[in-house]
């Protein structure tokens, strides 16, 4: 699609319907008023979600677009209106499959227990921004450090003395040491047997 093309065609709801259709992103080439038209940004979603940056602020406030947008593309939720970033519907939507989204949820979605669980079962240190009672429950601080043991940094000073979690903490230590060992340590060995061999000769 030729862009200049495109740009002298901004207003022609047709010609913009078939380029958002081929590839979403060019509504952010579309007018104003096709920005904010539901048919228009709903075609470029269901062809790209990050479309959703492009569409007007009064479909960033419509939840149907927002959900649409973020099924494509779940960190897209951080475009929709500070209306929607209180919605649970649409924040669960988000973390379930991206739990940075955390980061702009509403103050009480970041103390909901279901919602925070779901954001660090796939981003541990999301935890950071969750309250400060959910960073205090042994649970979620369990999810967290198993998925990335960073989040120990941002648990409650009662959880980072609690030995279960210390526990957990050197699991992660050992394993990785493990693995390290597995992949280099022993490819390291196979070299320096292979030079000594080369020395002997």
């Amino acid at each position: 699609m030729d862009i200049e093309e495109l740009k002298h065609n901004s207003n022609d709801k047709e010609f913009v319907l078939k380029a958002v259709s081929e590839e979403g992103k060019l509504l952010d080439y579309a007018s104003e008023e096709l920005k904010n038209d539901i048919d228009v940004v709903r075609t470029a979603l269901e062809q790209d979600g990050e479309a959703l940056e492009f569409a007007s602020n009064s479909l960033k406030d419509n939840k149907e677009i927002v959900m649409l947008g973020i099924e494509k593309a779940p960190w897209t939720a951080c475009y929709a209106s500070e209306r929607l970033k209180a919605d649970r519907d649409v924040i669960k939507k988000s973390v379930e499959k991206y739990g940075q989204t955390l980061y702009y949820a509403s103050e009480e979605l970041r103390d909901d227990d279901e919602i925070v669980k779901f954001a660090v079962s796939n981003k541990g240190l999301i935890i950071k921004y969750a309250s400060f009672r959910l960073r205090d429950d042994k649970e979620i601080a369990e999810i967290a450090v198993k998925q990335n043991k960073e989040a120990y940094h941002f648990l409650s000073q009662r959880l980072k003395e609690d030995e279960d979690i210390k526990i957990l903490i050197s699991w992660s230590i050992e394993k990785r040491f493990y693995v390290w060992y597995t992949y280099f340590g022993k490819i390291y060995e196979k070299e320096i047997k292979w030079k000594n061999y080369l020395l002997d000769y």
